[in-house]
């Protein structure tokens, strides 16, 4: 599913974070290339 692929794992402060979001793509077996938290107001 992720051959050839890799993840870029943009989180949001108040809602699921960068951090989060990179664990489960780890998880899932795929790479992640960049990983950042940020407040979309």
């Amino acid at each position: 599913m992720f051959d050839g692929k890799q993840v870029i794992a943009i989180g949001e402060r108040d809602g699921v974070s960068g951090t989060a979001i990179a664990a489960c793509a780890k998880a899932a077996g795929a790479p992640v290339a960049y990983v950042a938290t940020e407040c979309f107001v």
